[in-house]
């Protein structure tokens, strides 16, 4: 049992992963804006894109 509250008590003060649940969080937002604008502009890109390539 004692082996068992060692590790425990080692876990508690360990705060090396906020950084990296930083980190994800910001990189899901910056995919969720990118998604966002892809999805309003998109079309307008196909369309853009439709047109130079019907006039060559």
């Amino acid at each position: 049992m004692k082996g068992f509250l060692e590790i425990i008590r080692g876990y508690i003060p360990d705060e090396t992963g906020g950084e990296v649940i930083e980190y994800a969080l910001i990189l899901g937002l910056i995919a969720v804006a990118c998604i966002t604008v892809i999805g309003a502009f998109g079309t307008k890109v196909v369309a853009r894109w439709t047109s130079v390539r019907s006039s060559m």
